[in-house]
C-alpha cells in the first residue's frame, strides 16, 4: 500500500447514536465512493441490519467490519485529530473548519496518526460534552433558508473534501509540511483529569463544584492544541505542583 493510500486508511468516520439503520448503510456507501473504509458506530439504536446492507449498495464490507463502541471517548481514544460536525453555535465557541479545510487537515495529519470525523444523531447532533472531545468543529455552509441535510449527505460532503485533498496531495498540489506529533485524544483526557486533580489539590477549584472552570480550560488547551513535547512538559509541571504541595505541607507530628 502506498504512503498516500495509508492516509485514507487512517481516517475514521464515527457515527454517534444513529437511529435509523438505513442511514448507516447510506453512510457506508458514501464512504466507499470516496475511498474511506473505517466506520465506527457509537451506541447505535440498532446494529446494521438488512435495510442497512440494502442501502449500502455494494459497500457491505464496510458495514461488516464496522466497530461498535459504548461512547465517543472510546471510539476516538487513539486519534490525534478529532473533528466533530456541528450545525449550530454553542455557548463556548470552538475552533472551526470549513469542509474544505477539514479535508486538507485530515489528509495532512492522517500520515502520522488516526483521524476521526464525527457525526451526531439525526435529530440532535452531538452533545456539548461530545463536541468538547474534538479539536475542531466543522460546519457545512448550506442554504440558511433550507439547511436540512440528512446524515449520509453530510458525510458525503466531508468525505468528498477528504478525497479532493487526497488527490491534491498525490499530485503534489498541496505542499508537504513538517510533521508535528500531537497527543492522542485519550492522552488529552488523561491530562484534563490530571489538571483537575492538581487544581483541586492546590485549592484553585473546589472538588465538588468545578463549575465552568474545567470547560473553559479544555477550550483553552483545545485552541492552543499542544504538541506531544509540550504535552509532556505540561504533565511534568502538574506532577511537580502536586509533589511540591506535599513537601510544603506542615507536618502534624509533634517535635
Amino acid at each position: 500500500m502506498s504512503e498516500q493510500k495509508k492516509r485514507l486508511e487512517q481516517i475514521k468516520v464515527v457515527l454517534v447514536g444513529t437511529t435509523h439503520t438505513g442511514n448507516i448503510g447510506s453512510v457506508a456507501r458514501a464512504m466507499k465512493t470516496m475511498g474511506l473504509s473505517q466506520l465506527c458506530l457509537v451506541a447505535p439504536k440498532s446494529e446494521p441490519d438488512g435495510q442497512a446492507y440494502a442501502l449500502a449498495a455494494g459497500a457491505s464490507e464496510i458495514l461488516a467490519s464496522a466497530k461498535i463502541y459504548d461512547d465517543l471517548a472510546q471510539a476516538v481514544a487513539d486519534c490525534a485529530l478529532v473533528v466533530g460536525s456541528s450545525a449550530r453555535s454553542r455557548t463556548l465557541s470552538w475552533p472551526m473548519l470549513s469542509p474544505r479545510e477539514c479535508g486538507v487537515k485530515a489528509i495532512q495529519e492522517a500520515i502520522q496518526a488516526p483521524v476521526a470525523l464525527v457525526f451526531g444523531r439525526e435529530s440532535s447532533g452531538l452533545s456539548n460534552e461530545e463536541l468538547q472531545l474534538c479539536q475542531y468543529h466543522v460546519c457545512i455552509d448550506a442554504n440558511p433558508e433550507y439547511s436540512s441535510l440528512n446524515l449520509a449527505m453530510a458525510v458525503q460532503i466531508i468525505c468528498y473534501e477528504v478525497r479532493m485533498a487526497y488527490l491534491a496531495a498525490q499530485s503534489d498540489a498541496v505542499a508537504e509540511t513538517e510533521l508535528t506529533p500531537y497527543p492522542s485524544s485519550a492522552q488529552m483526557e488523561n491530562f484534563y483529569q490530571h489538571l483537575e486533580a492538581a487544581l483541586n489539590h492546590t485549592g484553585f477549584i473546589i472538588k465538588q463544584h468545578p463549575g465552568v472552570v474545567m470547560t473553559k480550560l479544555k477550550r483553552l488547551f483545545t485552541r492552543a492544541r499542544p504538541e506531544e513535547a509540550e504535552y509532556n512538559i505540561l504533565r511534568g509541571i502538574l506532577t511537580s505542583m502536586q509533589r511540591l504541595e506535599k513537601v510544603d505541607q506542615p507536618s502534624s507530628k509533634k517535635s
